[in-house]
């Protein structure tokens, strides 16, 4: 499987601006510039759509090992943020709450750790990853 994106970029680093889209569609020619990467600007940032990336395919990877386990979750709900410092990704910080029947604490988190380690996307990520997980 492959998946595509594509960026166009115009200008200089600062003043310049640019889009993405992605092969699906559902981003399509979205803004993105200086101002929605560092400061607080209207529009898309590389770093956005990494934590996206993220807490998606750990939701799903958690989802799937609870499964395996036996586990239905009925609701899973994950936040990511990406640390950016002196333009280096220092951190994917996850953090987790989700409605599982019939599981314990203790064993959530050990199911929990074991996605976290086995998710595609935190296999990809060359920084720390955290997790703090809680059932809800």
């Amino acid at each position: 499987m492959k998946r595509n994106a594509t960026a166009v970029w115009n200008g200089t680093g600062k003043e310049g601006n640019g889009t993405m889209s992605t092969q699906s569609g559902v981003m399509s020619n979205a803004q993105y510039s200086y101002k929605t990467r560092f400061e607080d600007g209207i529009g898309t940032n590389p770093e956005e759509l990494m934590a996206a990336a993220h807490a998606g395919c750990f939701s799903m990877k958690l989802s799937f090992v609870l499964n395996a386990a036996g586990f239905t979750a009925d609701e899973i709900n994950t936040t990511c943020g990406i640390h950016l410092e002196a333009g280096v990704i220092t951190k994917s910080e996850l953090t987790v709450s989700a409605k599982v029947p019939g599981i314990d604490a203790a064993k959530f988190m050990e199911l929990a750790n074991e996605a976290k380690a086995n998710c595609p996307v935190s296999k990809a990520y060359n920084c720390e990853v955290t997790l703090e997980a809680t059932l809800a």
